[in-house]
């Protein structure tokens, strides 16, 4: 039974003692409005941000399946980890590795 009018930013209704009216201002009107649409445009960005990690996440998955498979294509040299010690323990690195 609330009556709205948007015009005169009103809202009217009936109670036991009479018609209840409760009024607003123009500015509050318009600081609503302009929250409402920061907020719409957020909820619209959260969703293109998951739907994108949605898609980067099946990739990664994808990435890590060729990881398994992975071969060096460049030339690689064996390094010890531990030259003075007696484990075979050695890295891969990179010919073309800069020294430093």
């Amino acid at each position: 039974m609330v009556v709205p009018n948007y015009t005169y930013l009103k809202l009217k209704m009936p109670s036991p003692n009479g018609v209840i009216t409760v009024e607003s201002m123009y500015e509050h009107a318009y600081d609503y409005n302009v929250e409402c649409i920061k907020y719409a445009e957020a909820l619209m960005e959260a969703k293109t941000l998951i739907v994108n990690l949605g898609r980067l996440g099946s990739e990664a998955t994808d990435s890590k399946h060729r990881a398994r498979t992975f071969e060096p294509t460049e030339v690689v040299k064996l390094v010890l980890v531990d030259p003075t010690g007696s484990n075979d323990r050695a890295l891969r690195i990179s010919v073309t590795l800069d020294s430093k």
